[in-house]
């Protein structure tokens, strides 16, 4: 039995479909450790600066 370009045609979607998957994501190659420590610093900063925001909005 023949299927014709059938196989290929999936072949062809199941590659598209996994670089689809992959297009977005990081690889920046980190351990678990310092990706949560980045990630933390990242977050206290944000955390300072809206702090510092409110403290200037309150003083006018």
């Amino acid at each position: 039995m023949t299927r014709g370009n059938q196989r290929d045609l999936a072949r062809q979607k199941a590659q598209k479909k996994l670089s689809d998957q992959t297009k977005g994501k990081r690889t920046d190659n980190l351990t678990v450790e310092q990706r949560k420590a980045r990630d933390a610093e990242v977050m206290r900063d944000k955390q300072k600066k809206k702090e510092d925001a409110a403290a200037a909005g309150t003083s006018k």
